[in-house]
């Protein structure tokens, strides 16, 4: 065996680690540095323009989630949220779509996908949100599931996974 390649390969496992470790560490959801009292006086306007206060979900379970248009996993995990608000919505539980885009970009994306939960545009406001929620390197898709109370009980960074969040509402009883 070649001897350079006898040092490489450990030298390209200990990169791949240290790479997975600084992602975890590093843009892990962290605790939120916005009350989440102060969420529910926020407002964005929807799809047509009219403005939408996020008061108008309290008191339920809100999955809260930051996408765009342009995001390929956010794009992939929509369908997903369709399918769970068709079988949630009469539990107490309403998807939330903030998009960290303009309005154009939106409305003809959702000429291609039917979206059945409010979408609210949010463009570069919604990504200093979403920082101020917990996701400190603003990547998207972000998401966070409030309970009933208002608390955060779910922060997740990238594409959520279908059961993971059907797990989360299911032990808060909304299933």
């Amino acid at each position: 065996m070649n001897k350079s390649l006898l040092y490489a390969i450990p030298l390209a496992v200990l990169a791949l680690v240290a790479g997975i470790w600084l992602a975890q560490t590093r843009y892990a959801p962290q605790a939120p540095a916005l009350p989440v009292a102060v969420l529910w006086q926020l407002t964005y306007p929807d799809t047509q323009g009219r403005p939408q206060a996020l008061s108008q979900w309290r008191g339920r379970v809100l999955v809260l989630n930051f996408w765009a248009s342009w995001c390929a996993p956010c794009r992939e995990e929509i369908p997903d949220f369709v399918a769970l608000r068709t079988q949630y919505t009469a539990k107490g539980v309403e998807f939330v779509g903030i998009a960290v885009d303009n309005q154009a970009n939106v409305a003809q994306f959702m000429q291609r996908q039917a979206v059945n939960y409010p979408i609210l545009i949010g463009e570069g406001a919604a990504n200093n949100l979403a920082r101020q929620l917990g996701n400190p390197s603003g990547a998207l898709p972000y998401t966070i599931v409030l309970d009933r109370e208002g608390n955060i009980v779910l922060k997740h960074l990238g594409r959520l996974p279908r059961a993971r969040l059907e797990a989360v509402l299911a032990k808060m009883g909304a299933a």
